[in-house]
């Protein structure tokens, strides 16, 4: 069974990706074949730079988010393997090797260390291999992006991110243990060590959203270094209100609402806890979803 197919990081699997996808699925349909993408095991800009990307979604989630799309195959590739190779040595290989028969690509996308430009070129070289290229149309929301979601998220712009995500953006980790500054002000936290790739939003108090216990709640979360305490590391801490039980080593996921404040200083600790009280107040329907 041959593949139709179509190549790209898909980091946060958003709407464009996903409208992307469908089409995949549609030729693969009309023409009896099945549906696959072809992504990196490593952002491109990471390997190319040198410099670690921070991602809407690590490898393991953007696997998961891909095969809720309902493709039927996900081909994963070394990307410092690939950048080494002729867009025709690519695409001998996906023809040969992953048995892509249709590559679905969009215009402006470019691949290969020949650093071709011109869709008719790439369209040239797909037929010497014995593969058939088809442009992909433009997604009718518009442009959206993982850069601009990225944007949208470090200036906690939280709807915005989730409206181009399609879903609510969401961070997971396992619970460790913090310096219980949270149990001494009255409102006890579970430090959430999130992987060191995972794009964090913008410092502040956010209502989310945690999934993990045996029903999901409504809590605030805060991001940042706690400048009231004076710690000097960003930290993930969750509140949950009136939840009562020991949440060490378990895995949450937290998915981001809204941005209910920013980070700042306060002038004591029971300014800092009124703010907290405050805080929770602003929450609405706080308890089962």
């Amino acid at each position: 069974m041959g593949y139709v197919a179509t190549i790209g990081f898909f980091d946060g699997v958003h709407i464009g990706h996903r409208y992307l996808i469908d089409q995949v699925k549609a030729v693969a349909q009309t023409q009896g074949l099945q549906s696959a993408v072809l992504t990196f095991d490593e952002h491109p800009q990471t390997v190319l730079n040198g410099v670690a990307q921070p991602l809407l979604s690590t490898f393991q989630e953007r696997t998961q988010l891909l095969k809720q799309t309902g493709i039927d195959e996900i081909f994963s590739f070394h990307f410092d393997v690939i950048q080494q190779l002729t867009a025709e040595e690519f695409m001998r290989i996906l023809h040969a090797q992953c048995g892509v028969q249709v590559l679905l690509m969009g215009y402006d996308h470019q691949f290969g260390s020949d650093q071709m430009t011109d869709f008719a070129d790439y369209a040239a070289v797909a037929q010497r291999v014995g593969l058939q290229l088809q442009a992909i149309t433009v997604a009718p929301q518009g442009e959206v992006s993982s850069s601009k979601i990225r944007r949208a998220l470090r200036v906690g712009d939280i709807p915005r991110a989730n409206e181009m995500l399609g879903y609510a953006y969401s961070l997971t980790g396992e619970v460790v243990h913090g310096k219980g500054i949270g149990h001494q002000l009255g409102f006890p936290t579970a430090n959430i060590h999130v992987a060191e790739d995972k794009l964090l939003p913008a410092n502040g108090v956010y209502e989310v959203q945690v999934d993990g216990l045996d029903r999901t709640l409504r809590a605030l979360l805060n991001i940042g270094t706690n400048p009231t305490i004076g710690n000097s590391q960003v930290s993930v801490e969750l509140h949950i209100p009136h939840f009562e039980g020991n949440l060490y080593a378990q895995t949450l996921t937290v998915r981001l609402v809204r941005l209910i404040r920013e980070e700042r200083k306060f002038a004591n600790l029971e300014e800092l806890q009124q703010q907290i009280a405050n805080d929770i107040d602003s929450i609405q329907h706080l308890g089962v979803d």
